[in-house]
């Protein structure tokens, strides 16, 4: 589909499944190869990044845990600025590889809180992976290592990423349409 209509606004194509999908194989790669012996334990932030956790752990071939946190700070088009975690982490991270799954880093705010969070509890490393990353977005300072794409600051949907609870299931990425 080269538009879709989500509640009260349109969208346009931005990216196809197929081109998500090779960028997750390369970071799945280069996962396996850093990560090879560390028996990671993948975080996977919900609800936005289960179809790139899903998809990334298909093609992760090292022995690794997965587990989900459930983390918000979006209503709408835009940011709150106020972080909600609804469901925590129950695993022992303290002395482990820990690997968060994002969907989307923009402003970088919750992951800068998810990490504080995170190594309050003694992790032996953290790493992050982001299937999208807005730069010109980024208001604070956040360690990425594994990006698979970079984009431009346009309200995006699909793939995991909503509009108000909408367009999750869209198998490729949508922008805002005249954003």
């Amino acid at each position: 589909m080269k538009s879709v209509i989500i509640k009260d606004k349109e969208f346009e194509l931005f990216l196809t499944q197929d081109v998500i999908e090779k960028a997750i194989d390369e970071i799945a790669e280069r996962l396996d190869k850093d990560l090879a012996g560390k028996d990671p334990l993948f975080i996977c932030v919900l609800n936005g990044s289960f179809i790139y956790a899903s998809e990334l752990m298909k093609r992760v071939s090292i022995p690794c845990e997965v587990s989900f946190v459930k983390m918000s700070s979006y209503k709408g088009t835009t940011s709150t600025g106020k972080l909600k975690e609804i469901y925590g982490l129950e695993e022992d991270i303290r002395g482990r590889t820990v690997v968060i799954v994002e969907d989307i880093v923009d402003t970088g705010y919750t992951m800068s809180l998810m990490l504080e969070q995170l190594t309050c509890d003694a992790p032996k490393e953290i790493f992050v992976t982001t299937l999208l990353l807005k730069p010109d977005a980024l208001q604070h300072q956040v360690q990425l290592d594994y990006v698979a794409m970079e984009i431009p600051s346009d309200f995006i949907v699909g793939y995991g990423l909503d509009y108000d609870g909408y367009g999750r299931n869209l198998p490729d990425i949508y922008k805002l349409k005249n954003s």
